[in-house]
């Protein structure tokens, strides 16, 4: 179901379950399985994430939804460590929406550093039309990305949008047109892999444990990040290059 290829520190992460990418408990766990060892691995600076064919991810699994037991509901629950993962990797992590994104595909993205889709595709919460709504992530992230109003009546409506739709609303950071995206996604990865991993590790998780917090709290955690990251080689590799006026070579150290 999940592929996996680390070339010239970018690991990307191909999911293939036919016919549409559909998550359900083997999927959680194979993402489970990997995601660690690729956000613990120095020698991976950047992960990519996208699908096969027509999907990204079309989210939950129907078939395995059905069942509404308690053992089953936990089970797809761990979606959300799935998103925690790649949100506070230690690395930028591009979601590469190749395809249509929706539900728990969605929600996914949302966990992503940046989200770049090709022009077919398509993202929405339609789990209002099932009864349901966006109760892996998307319900939280969702309005913090794009506000409460505009979010609420996305998931209320059970909206799909268009890729160029999403880029106007902010959803997606950048529409690149089908045949040049793979090109395009890869070009964006090294980019990506080429900055401080180390630095971008710590301002990561110095948002989001600042985030619940009120503003002189957050700027003791920001403060105590400042500490760790002057202390890192990738700081005094990017002043000294900057004196030096050489472009910086960081490590992620």
């Amino acid at each position: 179901m999940l592929a996996v290829a680390i070339v010239d520190g970018i690991g990307t992460v191909v999911i293939d379950r036919p016919p549409a990418n559909a998550v359900n408990p083997a999927l959680i766990e194979e993402f489970l399985t990997v995601l660690p060892g690729l956000a613990d691995d120095p020698t991976v600076r950047c992960i990519v994430i996208t699908g096969t064919g027509r999907y990204f991810i079309a989210g939950a699994d129907i078939g395995v939804m059905r069942d509404l037991s308690l053992d089953n509901q936990v089970l797809m629950r761990r979606w959300i460590e799935v998103q925690r993962l790649l949100e506070l990797a230690p690395k930028p992590v591009i979601a590469a929406i190749n395809g249509h994104a929706l539900g728990g595909g969605a929600e996914l993205s949302l966990a992503c550093d940046l989200r770049m889709a090709a022009a077919s595709a398509s993202v929405g919460f339609p789990e209002m039309k099932l009864g349901l709504f966006p109760g892996a992530g998307g319900s939280q992230r969702l309005p913090r990305l794009l506000g409460t109003h505009r979010a609420r009546l996305m998931m209320i409506e059970g909206r799909r949008l268009s890729a160029a739709e999403a880029l106007q609303i902010g959803l997606i950071d950048e529409v690149v047109p089908d045949i040049e995206f793979g090109a395009a996604v890869a070009d964006r990865a090294r980019t990506m892999a080429e900055r401080p991993t180390a630095a971008i590790g710590l301002l990561k998780r110095s948002m989001d444990a600042g985030a619940p917090l009120g503003l002189d709290a957050a700027m003791d955690v920001e403060w105590a990040a400042v500490q760790q990251v002057i202390a890192t080689e990738d700081a005094a590799e990017g002043l000294q290059s900057f004196l030096d006026k050489r472009v910086p070579r960081f490590t992620g150290r």
